[in-house]
């Protein structure tokens, strides 16, 4: 196949950009960078500017797939203008798809869009894919906004699938490599009450969600986390034993991680308590179900 993706060079898109590559598959991809448009074969990066509405339309030639991971992080101070870049940055950029596809001659069959869990409610219930109950905060707004211009594509005759993202769990970047450091060094602990959840997944499982998802042409809402949420304080200390190390710390307030990161905090403090019972209704199988064995593989 050949596969448009954007937001290639982030953590997923890397991975996934590698794997698909490595199947015989022919990727292009939408980069802001100049200087990252390459020609290499099977592996070719196109330029895009979605604030100004820019895209070369060479990137879509022979594509049947775009899988639309661009967006920018979340992991950043939210300030006003932060936070219009955050929703801009993802609504923007399924816009001028959007446009290019409704006014061009294409051959897209399928828009595979990334999404977060962040759009259910931060409790102790357990969240399928049939949830309607949402969060009231700002992610779950951006997720909200994000899904709607997703299934704008429906309307173009194309599939459309949802991928709503836990905590991707890697050793060369994400949550994982940040939440390891402090335990490395002796001075980790578990944030806030510790008792929020955190569904999360390993990157590896990530990829292969993508991945079978375009393969046998799923479509609809699909909760991309591990059968096996855990809470803060779980996550925190599996880290520990991974690394050999010992959690003597007290939990870090909520006040003073609000003080520190401001409304941002509510990434730490708030989780979702997630089951992919929908992946899990198609017969996908996890490579790392549980926390330790996913921890002792990438620690």
């Amino acid at each position: 196949m050949k596969i448009l993706i954007t937001g290639a060079t982030g953590l997923i898109g890397t991975h996934l950009s590698k794997t698909l590559l490595r199947e015989g598959h022919t990727i292009h991809f939408l980069t802001t960078s100049r200087t990252k448009i390459t020609s290499e074969e099977n592996y070719l990066g196109f330029y895009w500017d979605p604030a100004k509405g820019e895209l070369d339309a060479s990137a879509m030639e022979g594509v049947s797939a775009i899988i639309h991971l661009a967006g920018a992080t979340v992991s950043k101070r939210w300030t006003r203008a932060y936070k219009e870049k955050i929703m801009n940055s993802r609504l923007e950029s399924a816009a001028l798809l959007y446009s290019f596809l409704k006014s061009n001659p294409h051959r897209v069959t399928h828009f595979i869009s990334a999404s977060g869990v962040g759009i259910y409610p931060s409790n102790d219930s357990i969240h399928t894919e049939t949830t309607t109950e949402t969060d009231t905060g700002f992610l779950a707004e951006v997720v909200k906004a994000w899904e709607g211009s997703a299934h704008r594509f429906e309307t173009l005759g194309m599939k459309v699938s949802i991928v709503r993202t836990g905590v991707v769990l890697a050793s060369d970047g994400g949550a994982l490599k940040e939440m390891a450091k402090p335990v490395r060094t002796g001075f980790g602990a578990a944030l806030g009450s510790g008792n929020q959840w955190q569904s999360w997944i390993h990157i590896d499982d990530m990829v292969r969600v993508y991945v079978e998802i375009l393969k046998q042409g799923w479509s609809g809402i699909y909760n991309a986390v591990a059968p096996n949420p855990v809470t803060n304080e779980e996550l925190t200390a599996g880290i520990a034993i991974a690394l050999g190390k010992r959690i003597w710390l007290p939990n870090v307030p909520s006040f003073v991680l609000r003080l520190v990161l401001g409304e941002m905090a509510d990434i730490v403090l708030d989780g979702q308590r997630v089951s992919p019972e929908k992946l899990r209704s198609h017969g996908f199988e996890y490579k790392y179900p549980q926390l330790d064995a996913a921890l002792r593989d990438l620690l």
